[in-house]
């Protein structure tokens, strides 16, 4: 399948949950977790997340002017049934041009909303979509923030190339419903995908900056 370079970009709790029960916005990491964001933001041609992450953390999936980014990013969300908030601030703030997709489209679906708002439209399947966006927008590498039913389906077509992750070590979540970051507890992999750590990065406040390659 051709496709971008394809990274993911965590922060995890001591236990491995990547929010709470609740699906609370996951602001439980430093200055310098939000800072390492924003820098590998700077390396990714796209942006890509789930609708409901998008919804939960309140994300406009845009660099901030005084960290200079060379440009910003297209933003790329992905929901089943196309359930996309056409108030949400994404419509609204200036920022990369914005891409949807919905892999399977409720019956009054209807895309001429977010057209309104400039959003180019897309459906069909995963792999279709991330194959259009390396040959047509010339994404070279995409990153993808969440959620973790996306980061599932993406190791499900072994598309993950880097892993990025704050290890929060000063925070538990807890509870067998928190996410971790390929969904909920028992929606294990179908088979091992083999990492190398690349990066160790220990910092004073209890957190861990980690990168790991994939091993092809």
């Amino acid at each position: 399948m051709t496709r971008p370079r394809l990274l993911i970009n965590f922060a995890i709790t001591a236990d491995g949950k990547t929010s709470t029960v609740r699906k609370d916005p996951a602001h439980f990491t430093s200055k310098a977790d939000l800072h390492r964001l924003l820098e590998i933001r700077k390396r990714a041609d796209a942006i890509l997340v789930g609708r409901g992450t998008l919804e939960a953390d309140e994300m406009s999936l845009t660099i901030p002017a005084e960290h200079e980014p060379a440009k910003q990013p297209l933003r790329c969300v992905v929901s089943r049934g196309g359930s996309f908030d056409p108030g949400h601030k994404i419509f609204r703030s200036k920022g990369g041009a914005v891409h949807l997709l919905a892999t399977d489209p409720r019956p009054d679906y209807d895309p001429a909303v977010y057209e309104k708002s400039g959003a180019t439209v897309h459906t069909g399947a995963l792999p279709d979509f991330l194959h259009r966006l390396r040959t047509e927008y010339v994404v070279e590498t995409l990153l993808c923030e969440g959620g973790g039913s996306l980061v599932r389906a993406l190791a499900d077509l072994d598309a993950i190339d880097e892993i990025n992750l704050t290890f929060a070590g000063h925070t538990l979540f807890g509870g067998q419903d928190a996410p971790t970051i390929t969904g909920a507890l028992g929606e294990h992999l179908p088979r091992s995908l083999e990492f190398e750590l690349v990066r160790f990065d220990p910092q004073d406040n209890g957190e861990c900056f980690l990168t790991y390659e994939r091993k092809r």
